[in-house]
């Protein structure tokens, strides 16, 4: 088995080494400095290890230690319910909330990340065997490859983003044509009046009529802007929380926020990196082509 030592070894650190450049900490803050980090590497370690030395166990035909890949499978699934229920406690004390749909599109992307960092390592252990330096210039360029194509869509590219007027109509605060909500309050009005913001997300196509419709694609875009740019707000507020508003005829979405700088510049350079959540995409237009198939 000494044959096999420098190709784990290499397929172990050139997978780990794919874990910490797959591994961001950004304005979200999340994982956290430096325990969020410390745990995902470590989590990143192990599946380099068990991608790696699966190579030898099947090439020396050991068929038992090939069943480990089956139990880090469900010890990644583990991970993501850790992950899940961390986020969902988190968010518990949040001004602005993630919301589930953010929270779980985030926790799938941790344990996939698992398994990709898996395989990188026993396709480098592999090439590894026949040519040490092939095996790590193939692992890297594997993982800044598929950093490159596990970036999901933003929201920029499905929608539009213009500002929205605030205004009232008696108690009824609208951006622009879209009604928001009803304000009893003269103080919160004046409050509102002074530093609310108003976003219109315009989508492009009828696809992205109902992916900007979704309720958790909605509230990840109002995280984005209070995480990033901060909320006037604090507990007990209902009339300054942020909401948004869909126009039911053509699928307009209008947001209401009050940030901590009235900036709209600001705002929409937030709005056009929102993630495209996975759970929100919708594809209307490929089943309308299946039926039209079925038509013919």
């Amino acid at each position: 088995m000494d044959q096999y030592l420098m190709p784990v070894v290499v397929g172990t650190l050139v997978g780990l080494a794919a874990r910490i450049i797959l591994l961001r900490t950004d304005f979200r803050q999340y994982p956290t400095y430096p325990t969020g980090r410390i745990i995902h590497i470590s989590a990143g370690f192990i599946a380099a290890f068990i991608g790696a030395v699966a190579v030898p166990s099947v090439l020396e035909s050991d068929w038992t230690a090939v069943t480990f890949l089956g139990l880090a499978a469900t010890q990644f699934r583990e991970i993501r319910k850790m992950e899940r229920e961390s986020l969902e406690k988190v968010d518990e004390k949040e001004l602005v909330k993630r919301g589930e749909s953010f929270i779980e599109g985030m926790a799938q992307a941790f344990e996939g990340r698992n398994y990709i960092v898996m395989f990188i390592a026993l396709l480098a252990t592999l090439i590894c065997i026949y040519n040490v330096w092939l095996g790590i210039i193939i692992g890297i360029v594997l993982t800044f490859l598929i950093r490159t194509k596990m970036k999901g869509k933003l929201l920029t590219q499905i929608a539009d983003i213009s500002e929205g007027d605030i205004r009232f109509e008696g108690p009824d605060l609208y951006v622009s044509d879209i009604h928001i909500k009803n304000v009893g309050s003269l103080a919160s009005k004046e409050i509102i009046i002074e530093k609310a913001v108003g976003a219109i997300i315009t989508p492009k196509n009828e696809n992205s009529i109902l992916t900007i419709s979704n309720l958790g694609q909605r509230q990840a875009m109002l995280h984005h802007i209070a995480n990033v740019l901060g909320v006037y707000l604090d507990s007990g507020e209902a009339d300054l929380v942020p909401l948004s508003k869909r126009d039911m005829e053509d699928g307009r979405v209008a947001l209401f926020i009050l940030p901590r700088e009235k900036d709209f510049y600001q705002i929409k350079k937030v709005l056009k990196h929102v993630p495209v959540l996975d759970s929100a995409v919708r594809l209307p237009s490929e089943a309308a082509k299946g039926k039209k198939k079925k038509e013919k």
